[in-house]
């Protein structure tokens, strides 16, 4: 079973930044695909980026793009998650997950169903 533990949340003024990681104790990250997903309080969860298994293909929610980056790091198997320009509005509780299977990052963020494994998450507060 492959257990993802997210870190780098905490609390920002709007305009910063904040870079999450996502790893996974005893897997290769770069065998998956990973997303980032968000959920604030009262709202449906959201897929925020996602990173495919081959050729590192992304995608990203239009709210986000421009702003933040999703990213591999093979050799530490960790996968990140860079905002920039953080708003109040990316206020959210954030979470990594998983597909063993590899999916495409267009589907994937869009069906978070779809995903294996899931972390617990990290909070994101941006305010100022």
């Amino acid at each position: 079973q492959v257990l993802p533990v997210e870190s780098g949340g905490g609390s920002v003024q709007p305009g910063g930044s904040l870079r999450l990681s996502c790893v996974a104790a005893g897997f290769t990250l770069s065998a998956y695909s990973i997303g980032w997903f968000r959920q604030a309080p009262g709202k449906e969860r959201e897929g925020v980026a996602c990173i495919g298994s081959s050729y590192g293909r992304t995608s990203y929610a239009d709210s986000v793009k421009g702003r933040f980056t999703i990213s591999r790091d093979n050799a530490r198997s960790t996968v990140y998650l860079q905002m920039n320009d953080l708003k109040p509005e990316d206020t959210a509780v954030y979470s990594c997950a998983v597909d063993v299977q590899g999916g495409p990052p267009d589907l994937l963020r869009n069906m978070p169903s779809l995903m294996d494994y899931w972390g617990i998450g990290t909070l994101v507060t941006v305010s100022p």
